[in-house]
């Protein structure tokens, strides 16, 4: 896992400005799901195959900046890894900016210890972010997001599923020492298509709003290296 800080740099869509994160604060929120109940009932089963329930919901898994990255291409140490299309928060400056980023997670570790699966794996996010005005008018319910892995559709689907950015981000700031602090948050996801997860290569995420604004992102994963 590498340790240094190292400078993430976005292109903010109908701006023509970039923002620069160096010094940032960076996690992955889990159990993110709307409906509480089926959130209980994924913990239950995650239980039985012997997955420790998180001591929290929803939980905040800090990885470290240098992983996030919107680099091409990539590499994990695992095996058996997999990405994820997540919606991706970020404050710069005191301002909010969203983006979307891949929870690319070593499947193998995660079934002993979820955190650190996370961390063992880089994130990828997409170069370009909207600006967000209003963190509470910003709503994903309508938003298309999917993901493709070696050219094959695995997930695709609305987001209305997901706590709403707002209350994800207000409970970030308040369980996390976050304090004014640059942050970038990965938000939740959706099931995949079958249920099975897949360890392809090259991998492709987007969303795209209502309006047809989309943002996407592709790279590519070499297995058996750490990045």
């Amino acid at each position: 896992m590498k340790t240094s800080t190292e400078t993430l740099t976005f292109t903010v869509a109908g701006t023509g400005e970039t923002i620069e994160l160096t010094d940032f604060y960076a996690v992955v929120a889990g159990y993110t799901g709307r409906d509480a109940a089926a959130v209980q009932h994924h913990i239950d089963e995650l239980a039985a195959i012997g997955v420790a329930p998180p001591p929290e919901v929803p939980m905040f898994y800090p990885v470290d900046s240098s992983t996030v990255t919107s680099a091409a291409e990539l590499s994990a140490a695992g095996e058996k890894t997999s990405g994820e299309i997540e919606p991706l928060y970020i404050r710069h400056d005191g301002r909010y900016y969203f983006g979307i980023a891949s929870d690319h997670t070593d499947r193998h570790i995660e079934t002993r210890d979820i955190g650190e699966s996370k961390r063992a794996c880089p994130k990828p996010v997409a170069g370009t972010v909207i600006p967000v005005p209003d963190l509470q008018e910003l709503s994903l319910d309508d938003c298309r997001a999917r993901s493709w892995v070696d050219g094959r559709l695995y997930q695709d689907g609305t987001l209305d599923g997901l706590r709403t950015p707002a209350n994800v981000i207000e409970l970030l700031l308040e369980r996390n020492p976050i304090g004014e602090r640059d942050f970038v948050c990965l938000g939740g996801t959706l099931p995949v298509i079958g249920g099975d997860f897949i360890y392809g290569r090259e991998w492709r995420i987007e969303l795209t709003f209502p309006d047809g604004t989309t943002i996407d992102h592709t790279y590519t994963i070499t297995k058996g290296h750490q990045s």
